[in-house]
C-alpha cells in the first residue's frame, strides 16, 4: 500500500511467540542474521505454508498520512504504547511533532498522550518494567511510572540504569563490573551478595529461581541459581555444549520453567539449549536449521525459533517447522505476563493464551 496517496496503514501483528521497529538512529532491529554459515548436514524439510490470523483489530488513529510507520511497544498482551516519530523519513519538527498513543485493551482503541518533549533530533520508546521511557535527543530521558499523567525528567545522552533494560525486578549493570541488581523503580542496587560466576551477562526470575548466567572468553558456559531472592547462590553445573556460547542467557517460561539459551559468538548459529530440572539438562534440536533469528521458549517444554529457513519448534528432541502466521524476518521475544510477541520491520505479532492454545491476532493502524 502506497502510504502517501489515500489512508496509510500501520501494520502491528499480536501472534504467539515471541525488541522493534527503529525510529531514529539508537532503536536498532533485531541483529541481521543473513550473513549465515553454511547449512546444517541434516536437512530441513520444507517449511510449510503460513497460517493466517485469527482476528484482524482495524483501528484508525488520529494522525497525518505524512508521519511514518511507529515504534510500539507491548507491555503485555492488554498495555501498549506507540510513538509516531518520523514525517517522510524527517526528524520530527514543529511541522511534524512526535505523537503518543498509549492502549489498554490490546490495540482496540488508543487515546492521546502529551509528549514531554514533542521536538527533538531523535525519539526513542521504550516500556521495561511497566515504565513508560522516552529518549528526546538532545534533551534527555522522560520517564513515567503513572502510564504517561507524569514524566521525570533525566538529563543526559545514555539513559540513567533501570530505565531501557529488559524486563524484571533484576538485572545486570553496564558499569563492566557486571553484578546482579535489583530494580526498586528509580535506581538499580548491586545485590549485597553476587552470585560468584566468571561474568554474569543476564540474570532473570523463573518460578521460585533467580537465575543468573554468562559465558567466559572461552565459550564455556556458568549458571547459579537462588531461591530467596538473591540473599544467597548455588552454583550450578552447565553441561558442556556442542561449540562455543557467546553469550548465556537465562530466560522464563510462560509456564514459570527455567531455562537457558546459549547463543554463538556470531550470533546466528543455532544456540545452545538447557533446561533445569533440578540441575540444567541439554536439550537436543535433531534436524535443527543451521542459522537463527530468535529462540525462546514457549512453555510445555517447547522452544520457538525464527530464522532464514522459516518458523519452527524444538520438542522432544527434534526441531519440526511449524505453520503459524509469522515468517523468517519476525524476532521472537516474551511479554512480562508470558504472551509471545513477534516483531518485524513493520509490524508485530502477538500470542495471547495458554500454550497449545493460542489465538493470532493481526492489529491494523490507519492514519485518519
Amino acid at each position: 500500500m502506497d502510504r502517501r496517496t489515500s489512508h496509510k496503514a500501520i501494520f502491528l501483528l499480536l501472534l504467539p511467540l515471541l525488541s522493534a521497529c527503529s525510529i531514529g538512529d539508537v532503536r536498532r532491529p533485531p541483529p541481521n542474521r543473513a550473513s549465515a554459515s553454511a547449512r546444517p548436514v541434516a536437512s530441513t524439510p520444507a517449511p510449510p505454508p503460513v497460517a493466517d490470523v485469527d482476528e484482524v483489530r482495524h483501528v484508525r488513529v488520529a494522525v497525518s498520512e505524512k508521519y511514518d510507520l511507529p515504534h510500539v511497544e507491548f507491555v503485555d498482551a492488554e498495555r501498549a504504547y506507540a510513538l509516531f516519530a518520523t514525517c517522510e523519513g524527517r526528524p520530527p519538527g514543529r511541522d511534524c511533532p512526535a505523537l503518543l498513543f498509549a492502549s489498554r485493551d490490546g490495540g482496540r482503541s488508543w487515546r492521546a498522550l502529551p509528549h514531554p518533549h514533542p521536538v527533538a533530533e531523535n525519539q526513542q520508546l521504550y516500556a521495561p518494567n511497566g515504565l513508560l521511557v522516552l529518549g528526546a535527543e538532545p534533551f534527555g530521558w522522560y520517564a513515567s511510572t503513572d502510564g504517561g499523567a507524569t514524566f521525570t525528567h533525566y538529563p543526559g545522552v545514555a539513559p540513567p540504569p533501570g530505565l531501557t533494560g529488559p524486563d524484571g525486578r533484576f538485572q545486570v549493570t553496564d558499569d563492566g563490573a557486571g553484578r546482579v541488581a535489583r530494580w526498586d523503580g528509580r535506581r538499580l542496587r548491586p545485590l549485597p551478595v553476587q552470585p560468584g560466576l566468571p561474568r554474569v551477562q543476564a540474570v532473570a526470575e523463573a518460578g521460585d529461581l533467580l537465575v543468573a548466567a554468562g559465558a567466559d572468553d572461552g565459550g564455556r558456559p556458568y549458571a547459579a541459581v537462588s531461591a530467596d531472592g538473591g540473599r544467597s547462590w548455588e552454583r550450578t553445573a552447565v553441561p558442556a555444549p556442542n561449540g562455543a556460547v557467546g553469550v548465556l542467557r537465562p530466560v522464563r517460561a510462560p509456564d514459570a520453567e527455567p531455562w537457558l539459551v546459549g547463543e554463538r559468538p556470531d550470533r546466528t548459529g543455532f544456540p545452545a539449549l538447557w533446561r533445569y530440572r533440578g540441575r540444567w539438562e541439554p536439550v537436543r534440536a535433531d534436524g535443527h536449521p543451521d542459522r537463527v533469528r530468535s529462540a525462546v521458549p514457549v512453555g510445555a517444554g517447547r522452544v520457538a525459533v525464527t530464522g532464514p529457513d522459516g518458523v519452527g519448534i524444538v520438542a522432544d528432541g527434534r526441531y519440526e517447522p511449524v505453520a503459524w502466521p509469522v515468517g523468517p524476518e519476525h524476532h521472537l521475544r516474551l511479554l512480562s505476563d508470558g504472551t509471545l510477541l513477534a516483531r518485524a520491520p513493520d509490524e508485530i505479532v502477538l500470542a495471547v493464551g495458554p500454550v497449545g492454545n493460542r489465538s493470532w491476532i493481526r492489529l491494523v493502524l490507519a492514519a485518519e
